[in-house]
């Protein structure tokens, strides 16, 4: 009989429906925990509907992932049964080369092992991420959940919180840091919470004037209208940074402009396509455009205790595993303030249907 269960597509086109399946057996450095809560990230549907190519099917996704720990290997020594534990987007790494060694398995030479969608290093089955009841992790990409976090909001801060931590982290974002965010959604609003915890003096760009309350209530101190011509003309060389978080193609002609000298835009959204800008834009004031992924095991780590201490948490809507193909369909339209976590309870349902 299978031991786990969750949702899963089948097909590019199938939608998410219950899905039963075999997790592996503890190894000696691993960790299994019971998920109480999962968020829902753009890429979880993207890769179910093969959007990006590549995907292999049954695709059970998922890695916004927080649970309490239920057994542990021989060899683990930093859990326990009864912990609070989270995990990101990645379970293993080859943990050899230069960029594993330094604490960036993100950025494995030797491919790191997604939470989903990937390949079990040893075995080569696929790996099934959190929407489901379980998970079974090696020890060194399993994370503390800091006391007292509330477990259901700290979800999303495994993949947007760290997506937007790791940047402002690397470009030494902090009190006096003229920082832009361009785009308010769910990666944005984090980029809002966490400049403004740092210290930064966060500007929200937007094209929506709907967007300028909630953005003052995120932490923001001013908001800039894209589609407002003069207001863009008089923000010009008035960032020192810019995340951009638009997950659609856009024209960072428009943007570039807004950076001072030595001023860098990194994108952290997935963009199919970037239009042609003239690298004038780069040149005239030694500006620069850049990406960023999400942050290493240690990285992430810093951030949920960063976040701990701040009280930074994301906005929430909470959702039953049933209603995931619905939110999707909402989170297309941009229908959520400003991510949706699965309370994995709801799964009990699908057990009592077996």
């Amino acid at each position: 009989m299978p031991n786990a269960i969750g949702y899963a597509a089948t097909a590019a086109d199938s939608g998410m429906s219950a899905f039963h399946f075999e997790r592996r057996a503890l190894r000696p450095d691993d960790v299994r925990i019971d998920i109480l809560f999962c968020g829902v990230c753009h890429s979880d549907l993207h890769t179910a509907r093969n959007d990006w190519g590549g995907t292999l099917y049954p695709c059970c996704p998922g890695h916004e992932i927080v649970g309490r720990v239920s057994a542990v290997g021989p060899q683990v020594r930093k859990f326990r049964e009864g912990d609070m534990a989270a995990v990101g987007c990645l379970v293993d790494s080859c943990m050899d080369c230069d960029q594993c060694r330094k604490g960036e398995e993100q950025l494995c030479r030797n491919r790191s092992t997604g939470t989903y969608n990937g390949k079990d290093r040893i075995t080569g089955e696929l790996t099934f991420g959190g929407y489901s009841d379980h998970i079974v992790v090696r020890e060194a990409f399993v994370l503390k959940v800091p006391d007292g976090m509330d477990p259901a909001r700290a979800a999303p801060l495994l993949c947007a919180g760290i997506t937007t931590y790791s940047p402002l982290k690397k470009w030494n974002a902090g009190p006096g840091t003229r920082l832009g965010v361009a785009g308010l959604g769910g990666l944005g609003h984090m980029a809002v919470k966490l400049g403004a915890a740092m210290g930064c003096e966060v500007t929200v760009i937007t094209g929506s004037e709907s967007k300028r309350a909630d953005a003052h209530a995120l932490g923001a101190k001013h908001v800039l209208l894209s589609s407002d011509k003069d207001a863009m003309r008089a923000a010009r060389n008035g960032f020192d940074l810019i995340i951009d978080t638009i997950p659609v193609a856009h024209k960072l002609q428009a943007y570039l402009p807004l950076l001072d000298i030595d001023g860098s835009l990194v994108i952290v959204g997935a963009i199919d396509e970037i239009p042609p800008f003239h690298s004038g834009l780069l040149l005239g004031g030694r500006r620069r455009v850049s990406g960023s992924p999400i942050g290493g095991i240690a990285e992430t780590q810093e951030m949920l205790d960063f976040c701990a201490a701040k009280g930074v948490l994301p906005d929430c809507e909470q959702i039953a595993i049933q209603d995931i193909n619905h939110a999707w369909e909402r989170m297309e339209r941009s229908d959520v303030k400003y991510r949706f976590v699965i309370d994995m309870a709801s799964l009990a349902a699908e057990r009592k249907a077996a």
